[in-house]
């Protein structure tokens, strides 16, 4: 029998480490090629590293929610031979025709991938090599060959029948699904996976709560002034490490300086809603978002030094003539921000369709990393529960973000006369070291001339 010792495999992007999410093997277990051993996390992006080759374990390399180095050992295997073998980190590939390895590397498998057509509408998209980290219906994907290590994307084969899992073998789902199973109380074994080879996804865990009863139903309830004394530690791990490390990052270098403004958009709705109905079903249904991203466009316009991006070591403050526009959007996982790029270039149709794609995409975790990152400029909303009043945290970074709260109607006085009209209120954030609190201002009165006389979106 020989050794083999598998290495934190390179992801790519300059990455230097990882944080290590969760394992699917322990001690003991006999392994084959192909199977996931480990998911990892790196800025908000999950991958799946597989074994290149069949063996049983020794030993694990790390613990849950340790950040690893790339190139430190991940796990050794017990494999059929008498000589020690190290399987190095993968380098990302360098092009078509990167040189061969020297030695078998261990590929990485994206958690998620995203249909071929998909990618080909994207052309100005890097490949989608690393997901979000949630099911997307993605084949687990052959790795480990003689050639550089590549991070492939195989698109799932129409009508290709449906493989289940051995009996008594790892049901296959992504971590998000995993948690969300977690927190339903559904134990996966006893879930048929309808993706290639058997794998689970939240499809298939709603199908699953379809069928079962609710467990309020069933359960006893609880007396209501039941007292209760437990407790419990839960880590603070994956996604959820780094929205905090990120939070924590923004309020640290940041100065915040938040203006809040109200804005009448009665007229800004009703045009809206026309819009809807004569163009909807051929266009598609316009939200707010989209005109208040064309508001802040044309704004930026006048106001330059808020589409940037501030290094405060290097001390310099980055302008940039695209608006990359990130839209915060709540997820399963936590929170992400997908990038619309290039806002200025689109119509208010375009920009509606790609907030949905991406808000969509950030969900379901087929967003690639390049769509969640390189923003320079953030536009949240909680929509209805976007509340009166809210202190947005800059995207860090970048040096503004808009906050959207939600609309209510309230009596408004006109020249005299009382009237009842639609109201929003607008909270954002600026860096107040880059930003001074008068353009601050300037900014947003501009952003609601704009929203205000919604026609003004329309003239350039």
């Amino acid at each position: 029998m020989g050794l083999h010792i598998i290495k934190m495999p390179d992801i790519g992007e300059g990455i230097a480490e990882v944080e290590l999410v969760e394992w699917h093997v322990k001690a003991g277990d006999a392994v084959s090629e192909d199977q996931i051993l480990a998911d990892v996390m790196t800025d908000k992006a999950t991958v799946q590293v597989p074994s290149p080759v069949n063996g049983k374990v020794l030993a694990l390399g790390g613990k849950v929610g340790e950040v690893m180095a790339v190139g430190s050992e991940l796990i050794r295997l017990e494999v059929e031979g008498g000589n020690a073998v190290e399987t190095p980190a993968a380098e990302k590939p360098k092009g078509a025709n990167a040189a061969p390895s020297s030695a078998p590397p261990t590929a990485v498998v994206p958690t998620d991938t995203k249909p071929q057509e998909t990618r080909q509408q994207h052309a100005t998209q890097h490949e989608a090599y690393v997901s979000a980290g949630a099911d997307a219906g993605a084949a687990e994907q052959k790795a480990a060959s003689s050639s550089a290590a590549r991070l492939s994307i195989v698109p799932p084969v129409p009508g290709a029948a449906v493989a289940a899992r051995p009996d008594g073998g790892r049901p296959l789902a992504s971590p998000a699904v995993r948690r969300r199973a977690w927190e339903l109380g559904i134990d996966l074994q006893a879930v048929r996976g309808s993706g290639p080879a058997g794998r689970i996804s939240h499809a298939d865990l709603d199908a699953c709560l379809s069928r079962e009863p609710s467990p309020s139903a069933t359960a006893p309830r609880a007396a209501a002034y039941e007292r209760r004394d437990d407790e419990k530690e839960v880590p603070v791990i994956g996604l959820r490490r780094r929205i905090a490390e990120k939070m924590q990052e923004s309020k640290r270098h940041i100065p915040h300086f938040t203006y809040v403004e109200e804005l009448d958009v009665t007229e800004l709705e009703t045009l809206r809603t026309r819009m809807n109905a004569q163009w909807g079903e051929a266009r598609g249904k316009l939200t707010l978002l989209p005109f208040l991203a064309r508001a802040m466009v044309l704004a930026l316009r006048e106001f330059p030094q808020i589409n940037a991006r501030y290094d405060d070591e290097a001390g310099i403050v980055t302008r940039y003539g695209p608006v990359h526009m990130g839209i915060a959007a709540q997820t399963d996982a936590g929170l992400m921000v997908p990038v619309l790029r290039h806002a200025e270039a689109l119509d208010l149709w375009a920009l509606g369709r790609e907030v949905a794609r991406l808000a969509q995409a950030a969900r379901d975790g087929s967003a690639t990393r390049e769509e969640l990152t390189g923003s320079t400029i953030t536009l949240t909303s909680l929509g209805p529960l976007g509340g009166i009043v809210s202190t947005p945290v800059i995207n860090y970074p970048e040096v503004a973000i808009v906050g959207v709260n939600r609309i209510i109607e309230k009596p408004v006085v006109i020249q005299g006369a009382i009237a009842i009209r639609k109201t929003m209120n607008l909270s954002s954030s600026f860096d107040h070291r880059v930003v001074d609190g008068m353009h601050a201002a300037e900014f947003i009165q501009n952003l609601r001339a704009y929203m205000e006389c919604p026609a003004l979106l329309f003239v350039e």
